[in-house]
């Protein structure tokens, strides 16, 4: 016997299964997240690096000591906000510019999602459902949740952090590379064994 009810209590549990796809700002900060211990660093490097307008995602992997491993930069297509959706297409960007770290037995690389948008720096749902994505798709490639930083307007923040800076900002210019992102300084050492050493790496 059916009493016409079944399509609405369906919609419900859809709307509902949608509404658990985001995290709040204590669920995230209660998640372990490990902090950046640059992150000013950090957001300046990417920004210089892809120079993100409003509705742009950057993806980034760093290595254990914070240098950048690999990163991509898309523009949020106009649609309700959800975190399957965005962890999918987190996970396809992190597929296409890293290998997974899923044999390892702990995950020693970090991504971190910078999000350029409009508004102040307030927590949106619209974040939650990218913090769902990003904790979701890290799992699926065996790396690290890292952080989650917002650029607008009013500059960067690291959501569940409380740290954040003025600049750079949704409309500002690049900056220079972040000094994790420049090549490592030349050895200073001279000599005629330094010169040896020098050929014999050449002449491999």
């Amino acid at each position: 016997m059916t009493f016409g009810f079944a399509p609405a209590s369906a919609a419900a549990s859809t709307s509902a299964a949608s509404a658990n796809r985001l995290l709040e700002p204590a669920e995230w900060a209660a998640a372990g997240i490990p902090l950046l211990r640059n992150p000013r660093e950090v957001v300046s490097g990417l920004h210089a690096r892809h120079h993100p307008q409003p509705a742009t995602a950057v993806i980034a992997v760093l290595d254990p000591d914070e240098r950048l491993r690999a990163s991509a930069s898309f523009v949020r297509r106009p649609a309700p906000a959800d975190g399957w959706m965005f962890r999918n297409v987190l996970l396809a960007q992190l597929r296409r510019i890293i290998p997974h770290d899923l044999r390892r037995r702990t995950p020693v690389r970090t991504a971190v999602l910078l999000y350029c948008r409009e508004g102040d720096a307030r927590w949106t749902e619209e974040d939650g459902a990218w913090m769902w994505g990003l904790r979701d798709a890290c799992t699926l490639h065996g790396l690290r949740c890292g952080a989650y930083i917002t650029l607008t307007r009013d500059g960067w923040q690291v959501l569940g952090e409380g740290r954040g800076g003025r600049r750079p900002h949704s409309a500002s210019e690049p900056e220079p590379f972040a000094t994790s992102e420049a090549p490592p300084p030349l050895s200073r050492t001279g000599g005629a064994a330094s010169e040896v050493l020098r050929r014999a790496a050449a002449a491999r």
